[in-house]
Formats: structure tokens, C-alpha cells, sequence
């Protein structure tokens, strides 16, 4: 069967319209268990379903009935799985999965890395609305998002991401939880607790949900919350890499032979300091509730959310740097300045947020539903010097999307609509990088789609304006982006597909590009960005098949994204205010790269199945005469053997990254990584059941390892040995 497929970039509103697909453990999604999704309507209605066969392969359907083809890299994250994997933040929580790197700036500030790209490049969403934090401006903000609370988490890279605007070029990712109830429980009541310990950093966590129908009106309502604390994180081997701890060493023996003996003692502690990492523990806290009425002509509810966090900010040894204030104290006069870098940094944050859900199924002629999505949210953080504020970041956000969905009409069908985001920004102290500003965007969007007998057309396409504003600094610039993608997927049997994805994306710059200028504590950098930036634009190709011979599935794509004016940071060699600086550049780039994942199952003894599975996944990036992008994953390799039964899934792999070499001006190389895991989960009640029990042992013997995309590598390892035990109940 021949399929051609046109794509677009069309909204993050599309998220429950479309399919997802990975291969994944046969365990039930604790987002739509069997037992309390309501029964299947008619294409067109907001349910989210599992479906389990032998292959292993769990699809998520939505509002359109067929899997859209151009999701080829997708990559779901559910059930027993999740649970393992689960960690303080998103980052850490999908490291595993292929494509995907953390920024692993500390264990309380981690966030996605998807195919090399991050920050302004990768959106994270919740329920396809927007954090609405500063995540994406530095990466020593934390995601507002308690994975603990998560009931899925989609990941989405390749053409598919411009179904989430233009800052997700990259890649985006998408957690969903039950905050606004989407089904009636079945037997009136459910009730979810789950529980884990971690050794690597004391870690201690709990979260529960209960979900309860009010009567027989259609009324459902939600609550949840979470704790997690950690102590400092325990790392294999010395806290700094090789090239760092080698610095210290030189350092100790040159203050000692110039006689300066607690400098030198001081230096070489820093050198040899192992076990746990200062200045790492963390403290995160969530809460929420929602209540939705849901009813066969539609749904309408809302919910409240508060997320706190407290978390450490490792720092490099002998980072320091000086405010250049009018006033002097009694010590500037003796002929000392004001230093703060040798004090701990560490950021408190809290946001408090409300979210509307809305659909109306109007199951007319030519439209089908109405559907609409907003958020809102009030953040702030602090970042502290010791006991001293440093500098206050605050935010007021408000996301939203309206959607005409059409009826489908002798194979056509499709969505159209409108999304906005209003962003007003503000940090106040000494070190207010970004002046106060104010972000908003607006898009309208189109998707159809039509089937003629086995060909399959679909066409989309989106207009963004956006715009920034300070008053400050007396910057007023506003962009026009167009995206569109094209595909074509040949079938010839439903054991193989191999397809061809084009897309054309732009990206307006941020206000964090346009407006840095200042030093930043907490990254040790003085940023400065560029108000003449220019918008961001980069055509993509993707190849990929998908084939199944006997017992063995194989999914693979070959990817390149060229930019024109690519927008980048890179240090200068410069310092200000004793820190280096790093500033907002634009040249052309390119990124190319591959993914690949195979399963097969290799035989069965007793009641056990044994599966064995291999991810491979690489990428490379140049910037034209600038040479390699900063901090870009190394290539990576990770397999594993898994017996699974009923009840019990047993699980060992070993991951292998290579060493990073190929480096950009100013930056280190990275040693290469064995890591190797085990897992055991226990379903007591069987796996069409979702209490599991798992006791997992992670980078069992103990090695350094570092992620190369990390900004802070030669000072915070990954974590050593970590035992962990998680539990999850449903009732």
C-alpha cells in the first residue's frame, strides 16, 4: 500500500488526536487502565486507550482512528517502566529512551535532551499546554513537572514535533496525569499510591491520587499529591573529571611551593573529594486538584496545582566572582572586595497554576467536536548566595488552543484552530541577567487529511507571530514563522514500512537570546545575548523503516536538520565581573544523525518469556566556521535481556556511551561510560493489574560517568551504585 502523507506544523493542541507507538513492556498504562476507561465511543471522543498484542507494542489512540505515520520517532514512557525509571526530574526520568540525553545540570534541575537539541529548541508540556516556567531559559531551572505524578510521558522528535509550534523544532515531551479526570471510574472510587527509596542520595518519595464519581451527575473529582527529599548525591569515583581535578592538583603544588600552605591543602581536597556531591540534595513538593463533568455530549473541567521546590546548586571549585557596587564595607577598605562564589547557590522555587479542559461533541454533518485548552500560571524563584538573595525570577503565563475538529466525510477529515501564549517576565537583584520583558505569540493552524482508497494525503500548515517587548532596555521586536512538512510512506505489507519525512520549520528568538546581558550565579557565566537576532530557520529529512521478520522488530531512522542563522551560545574567552563570558551567536548548521531499536523474542522457559532488545542512537553537529555545537551527546549503545511473565519481569542491560571528542572551542572532552542495571518487578495481582512492586539496582558497579550534554560535567557526575526499591498501589 502506498501512502503520502503532507505534514505541517499545527499546534500542540493535536496531542490526544494522534497515535503513539513504542515498543514497551506489556504493562498497563496507569493512565487508562482497562478497568476504569469508559467505554469506547465513536471516533472523535477525548479517551486515551492501551491496547496490548504480542508484539509488545503499546499504542496510545485518540480522537483520529489511525496511527499517523510521520510519528515514526516517538516514544512512550508507561506503566512498570515508568515507574523504574522515575527520578526528582524529567530529564533523569528519560534518559533511557532513545534519542534522548539530559541536561543533568544537578539532581534538581535535569531537563530533556532530544537528538542534541535543548532548551529553546524542545518544549515540555503537560497535557499539551506549556510548563509555563523558565526551564527552557538556563539550564539550572528546574521543570515544573513532578514525574511522580505523571500517569504517561510522551516523547516526540523527527517532523512530528512542529505539531507542537515553533520551539520545538528539536523535540517535544509531553506528560499527561489525571489532574482533570477524562473518564468516570468505573466502580465510583480510584485510588493510586506509590512509594520508592533510592541509596544514591537518601532518596525518600511518596504520592498518592484518588479520583471519586460524585453520585450519577457525571461530576468526577481529582486530587493528588507528592514528596520527595534527597540528600547529597552519591558519584562513582572523584566529584571533578580528569581535566578539572589535574587543574587542582597543579594549583595545590604551585601554592605550596610559593608557601602558601592552607590554599595549597584547600586545593587539594577539591582535587580528592569523592563519595557525595556537595551542595546536591533536594526538597520538591506537589499538590493539585480538578473536578470535570463528563457527560455524552461532552466535558468541561478544571484543575489547581501548586509545585514547590528547594534544591542545591553544585558549583565548580574556586568559582567566585565580585559585585562592583558603589559601596564599600570595612573589608573593601582593608583592601578586600565582596566575593559570594565560594557560598552554596541554591534555588527555591513555586509555582501555582489552573487549568481548563473543554469539549463539546457536536456530531453534525461538517463538525464533529469544539474543543478548547488553557493555562495559567503564577512562578517565582530565588536563587541564594548562602543565606543572601541573589536574584528573584518571576513569571506570569497564560497558555490556550481552540479547536474545530470536522466530521469525517468519506475519508477526509481534520482540525482547525487558533493557540496563543502570553508570557510577562521579571528578575530582580545584582544579578538580573534578563531585563523585565514581556513574550507573547499567537497561531493559527490546519490539519486535513484524506484517504483514496490506499493512498493517504495529509496537509497542514501554521502561521506564528510572535513578539518581545522591554521597556527596559527599549527592545520592541515582533516575527512572522511559517511551518509545513511533507512524507511519504510505502507499505507494501503490514510486516514493513519504510517512509521519507520532509519539513520546513522557523523559530523566532527568545527574549533570553535577545536581552541576556549580566552575570548569572548559578551557571557561573556572564550572558550576553543579541538584539538584532534574526529568526531561526532549518529544513528537515528523515528515513526511516519499520519491519517485523518472525520473532524480530526493528524500527530505525536516519535524520538531518540544516538551519539558516542558527542561534547559539558560545563562550568568548572574555570575562566580566571575574566570570567567562557566553554570548547569543548566529551562523548556518547542521545536524545529522540515527536512531535505531530491535527486539526479538529468543525462546520461552517455563511460564517466562526472554526478550532481548538493542537502542542505538547518534548525532553530530556542526556550526559553519565555528566547528562542533557544545555539549552534544556521544554515540550510544544500550542492551538488554528480559525474562516476562504474568507476574514477574526480570530485566539486566548494559549501556555504553562513548567517549565525546569531538568538542567545541573552549570545551572539554567527555570519557566514555559502562553502565550496568538490573531490575525485578513483581505484579502480585497479575499485569492486567496495575499494583507493581520493583527493586532495581542502577550503574551496579559503582563507575564514573558523565553526560556530555551537561553544562556542569567536570563537576557533577551522574549518580554511583543506586538501590532502589518502588512500589505502586491502585485500587
Amino acid at each position: 500500500m502506498l501512502r503520502i502523507i503532507l505534514l505541517g506544523g499545527t499546534a500542540a493542541s493535536l496531542i490526544p488526536q494522534i497515535a503513539f507507538a513504542q515498543t514497551v513492556e506489556q504493562v498497563p498504562s496507569p493512565a487508562a487502565p482497562a478497568e476504569r476507561t469508559a467505554p469506547a465511543r465513536q471516533s472523535g471522543q477525548e479517551t486515551s486507550v492501551v491496547h496490548h498484542d504480542e508484539s509488545q507494542e503499546i499504542i496510545i489512540t485518540g480522537n483520529y482512528g489511525r496511527t499517523l505515520d510521520f510519528l515514526s520517532g516517538s516514544a512512550v514512557l508507561a506503566g512498570s517502566e515508568l515507574l523504574r525509571d522515575i527520578r526528582p526530574q524529567l530529564g533523569d526520568t528519560l534518559g533511557r529512551l532513545p534519542g534522548v540525553s539530559s541536561t543533568s545540570f544537578s539532581p534538581g534541575a535535569s531537563r530533556p535532551v532530544l537528538r542534541g537539541f535543548q532548551g529553546e529548541r524542545i518544549r515540555v508540556l503537560t497535557d499539551g499546554i506549556g510548563s509555563i516556567d523558565v526551564s527552557n531559559t538556563s539550564a539550572d531551572h528546574a521543570v515544573t513537572i513532578d514525574p511522580l505524578t505523571a500517569e504517561r510521558i510522551e516523547v516526540l522528535h523527527g517532523p512530528a514535533v512542529l505539531l507542537f509550534g515553533s520551539q520545538a523544532i528539536g523535540g517535544a515531551v509531553n506528560v499527561l496525569d489525571r489532574r482533570i479526570p477524562r473518564a468516570v471510574p468505573e466502580n465510583g472510587v480510584h485510588l493510586d499510591a506509590i512509594g520508592a527509596y533510592g541509596s544514591a542520595a537518601d532518596e525518600r518519595s511518596i504520592g498518592g491520587a484518588a479520583d471519586v464519581a460524585l453520585g450519577k451527575s457525571g461530576f468526577v473529582l481529582h486530587i493528588d499529591g507528592s514528596y520527595r527529599k534527597t540528600d547529597d548525591l552519591g558519584v562513582g569515583g572523584y566529584i571533578l573529571s580528569p581535566t578539572l581535578r589535574a587543574e587542582q592538583l597543579e594549583m595545590a603544588a604551585e601554592e605550596l611551593e610559593e608557601g602558601h600552605v592552607e590554599e595549597s591543602e584547600e586545593a587539594l581536597e577539591g582535587a580528592n573529594r569523592r563519595g557525595r556531591l556537595p551542595n546536591s540534595a533536594t526538597e520538591q513538593k506537589t499538590l493539585g486538584a480538578g473536578l470535570a463533568l463528563i457527560r455524552d455530549g461532552g466535558s468541561l473541567g478544571f484543575s489547581v496545582s501548586w509545585f514547590d521546590s528547594n534544591y542545591g546548586v553544585p558549583t565548580a571549585p574556586g568559582a567566585g566572582h565580585h559585585h562592583h557596587e558603589d559601596e564599600h564595607d570595612e573589608s573593601d577598605e582593608e583592601g578586600e572586595e565582596e566575593g559570594h562564589g565560594e557560598e552554596a547557590v541554591t534555588i527555591g522555587l513555586e509555582q501555582i497554576r489552573a487549568d481548563l479542559r473543554g469539549q463539546v461533541n457536536v456530531r453534525g454533518p461538517l463538525l464533529d467536536e469544539i474543543r478548547i485548552r488553557v493555562g495559567a500560571a503564577d512562578y517565582e524563584h530565588t536563587e541564594y548566595e548562602g543565606d543572601e538573595v541573589g536574584t528573584i525570577f518571576r513569571t506570569q503565563g497564560l497558555e490556550g488552543r481552540f479547536e474545530l475538529v470536522q466530521t469525517d466525510r468519506g475519508g477526509w477529515s481534520g482540525a482547525s484552530g487558533a493557540q496563543f501564549f502570553l508570557r510577562d517576565f521579571e528578575a530582580i537583584g545584582a544579578e538580573a541577567f534578563v531585563p523585565p520583558n514581556e513574550t507573547s505569540q499567537f497561531g493559527i493552524f490546519s490539519l486535513q487529511e484524506i484517504e483514496l482508497g490506499g493512498i493517504e494525503l495529509e496537509a497542514a500548515g501554521r502561521y506564528e507571530r510572535s513578539g518581545v517587548t522591554s521597556k527596559a532596555v527599549g527592545v520592541d521586536r515582533s516575527f512572522d514563522a511559517f511551518s509545513a512538512a511533507l512524507g511519504v510512506a510505502y507499505e507494501p505489507s503490514n510486516r514493513l514500512r519504510v517512509g521519507l519525512n520532509l519539513s520546513r520549520a522557523e523559530r523566532a528568538p527568545s527574549a533570553e537570546e535577545l536581552l541576556s546581558n549580566g552575570p548569572h550565579i548559578a551557571t557561573q557565566a556572564f550572558e550576553i545575548g543579541d538584539p538584532t537576532l534574526d529568526k531561526e530557520k532549518s529544513w528537515g529529512a528523515e528515513v526511516y523503516v519499520r519491519a517485523q521478520t518472525g520473532p524480530v522488530r526493528l524500527r530505525a531512522s536516519i535524520y538531518a536538520n540544516w538551519f539558516d542563522d542558527y542561534i547559539f551560545q558560545a563562550a568568548t574567552g572574555d570575562e566580566e565581573d571575574e566570570l567567562p563570558v557566553f554570548q547569543y551567536f548566529q551562523r548556518d548548521a547542521r545536524y545529522y544523525g540515527f536512531e535505531a531499536e530491535a527486539s526479538a523474542t529468543l525462546f520461552r522457559l517455563g511460564g517466562f518469556k526472554i526478550d532481548g532488545d538493542l537502542v542505538a542512537d547518534y548525532v553530530r553537529a556542526t556550526i559553519d566556521e565555528r566547528g562542533p555545537v557544545p555539549r552534544i551527546p556521544p554515540l550510544r549503545v544500550l542492551g538488554g535481556l528480559e525474562a516476562v511473565s504474568d507476574d514477574l519481569t526480570g530485566r539486566v542491560e548494559v549501556e555504553w556511551a562513548d567517549d565525546q571528542e569531538r568538542i567545541a572551542t573552549f570545551e572539554t572532552p567527555t570519557d566514555g561510560y559502562t553502565l550496568v542495571n538490573a531490575s525485578l518487578a513483581w505484579r502480585p495481582w497479575g499485569k492486567r493489574r496495575e499494583t507493581t512492586l520493583i527493586l532495581s539496582a542502577n550503574n551496579i558497579f559503582d563507575v564514573d560517568a558523565r553526560r556530555h550534554a551537561s553544562f556542569t560535567k567536570e563537576f557533577v557526575p551522574m549518580a554511583g551504585r543506586d538501590i532502589r526499591v518502588t512500589a505502586r498501589f491502585s485500587f
